[in-house]
């Protein structure tokens, strides 16, 4: 084995090599700049214009619903389906303990309290048995993220949720265009909330949706997040009651996303060869455990490429900050996701009286001690660029290697 730049060797790249050789992200597609003149031209920058409505019908169909609602971010998607199914004080939402704060905060924008539970140590999703220990009399509903684009198990969720007569709204802030036994991601349940935010899979800068199969349940996303009109029933009047928000989306923002959606599926399939690259190059480390969808039929992509460290395999003295610091050296940095439990966010900072979190053991030995990831833009690399990383990462694993 060739001696680590960590101990003097020579590293795999020079500093700032890789980020020269990796694309930039977002991807910028050349027709999309007509369609952004053609907006600004034509006056109608907000308010459902052409490239809203095509968005609303294709992306629906894309993900394997009937309708889609935009919005201005993927929070207030979340708040919106919580709002249109009842939620709000003295209501209990269940959430992983691994995700974005939005997921949580949703639950509290609608006076509910968020219920922070474990995950599944092989997908990272919400751990459907521990979903089902913490349901309470409280309980409104359930929020279970497609977490780094690995799909959660929505067959037990879903059925846990109807033993209880529950609410589940999927997270799909991570899973554009992926499936579960043939069905997209957000289709599975009452309602499917994505995210268009800069780093996503597909992005507009910002950018929210709403699917969903139900009618009433797309007319009541549409008045929320419009000051109570209907876009499914433009002539009926405003609907009194209801706790409405000036959430729209912009024309700028549909025209982006537009090309976008065409582009997707290219994007996919170079994501997963990638990915095929790297792996066959990890595949045989028992060091590393590669995080798992759900089912074996999940057609899922990658928001990031995720590895857990199998700590049995670890030297004696060796841990995750060696390895990253080696890597680091190597001109290959890996980061840990998030960085910690949504619960220890940084951005978290929800006083205790307004959440509950059960036991998240798994949640924080991933977080902190096993989980190694890298963004979905590293995967648009060459195939030539792709090889020479992972061996990089391989050197450094198999030394880090009992």
């Amino acid at each position: 084995m060739n001696k680590l730049a960590i101990d003097g060797g020579t590293p795999a790249f020079q500093p700032d090599e890789l980020a020269k050789l990796v694309p930039a992200w977002p991807l910028v597609y050349p027709e999309t700049d007509q369609k952004l003149l053609e907006v600004y031209h034509s006056g109608k920058w907000g308010l459902c214009g052409k490239y809203e409505q095509l968005l609303m019908e294709e992306f629906a169909a894309f993900q394997d619903a009937k309708y889609s609602v935009w919005m201005c971010n993927g929070t207030t998607t979340l708040e919106c389906a919580l709002l249109a199914l009842g939620v709000g004080p003295g209501d209990e939402v269940i959430v992983p303990g691994v995700t974005w704060i939005a997921t949580a905060e949703a639950a509290i924008y609608v006076g509910a309290k968020p219920v922070i539970v474990d995950i599944d140590p092989e997908t990272l999703c919400l751990d459907p048995a521990k979903f089902e220990e913490a349901i309470t009399p409280r309980t409104k509903a359930v929020i279970p993220v497609h977490l780094y684009s690995a799909l959660a198990d929505m067959d037990k969720i879903n059925a846990i949720a109807k033993k209880h007569g529950i609410h589940v709204v999927e997270d799909c802030a991570h899973a554009h265009g992926a499936k579960q036994h043939g069905k997209g991601a957000g289709s599975l349940s009452e309602y499917g909330s994505f995210s268009f935010q800069l780093s996503k899979l597909m992005t507009g800068g910002e950018g929210g949706c709403l699917i969903t199969n139900d009618e009433h349940l797309a007319d009541l996303a549409f008045r929320l997040s419009h000051i109570g009109n209907s876009r499914l029933h433009p002539k009926d009047p405003l609907q009194t009651g209801l706790e409405c928000h000036q959430y729209r989306f912009t024309e700028f923002q549909a025209a982006i996303i537009y090309d976008q959606l065409h582009h997707q599926a290219e994007v996919r399939a170079r994501h997963q060869a990638a990915v095929k690259i790297i792996c066959d190059i990890l595949k045989d480390i028992p060091l590393v455990q590669l995080q798992k969808s759900s089912y074996e039929d999940d057609l899922r992509d990658y928001y990031f490429f995720t590895f857990l460290l199998r700590k049995d395999y670890l030297k004696e003295g060796l841990d995750r900050s060696w390895i990253f610091n080696a890597l680091r050296a190597e001109g290959t940095p890996l980061g840990s996701g998030w960085g910690s439990p949504l619960y220890k966010s940084p951005a978290w900072n929800i006083p205790e009286n307004q959440f509950i979190k059960k036991d998240t053991s798994v949640c924080e030995d991933v977080m902190y001690n096993r989980l190694m990831a890298t963004l979905h833009n590293l995967l648009l690399a060459e195939p030539a660029v792709l090889t020479r990383w992972a061996e990089a990462v391989r050197k450094v694993l198999l030394a880090a290697m009992k």
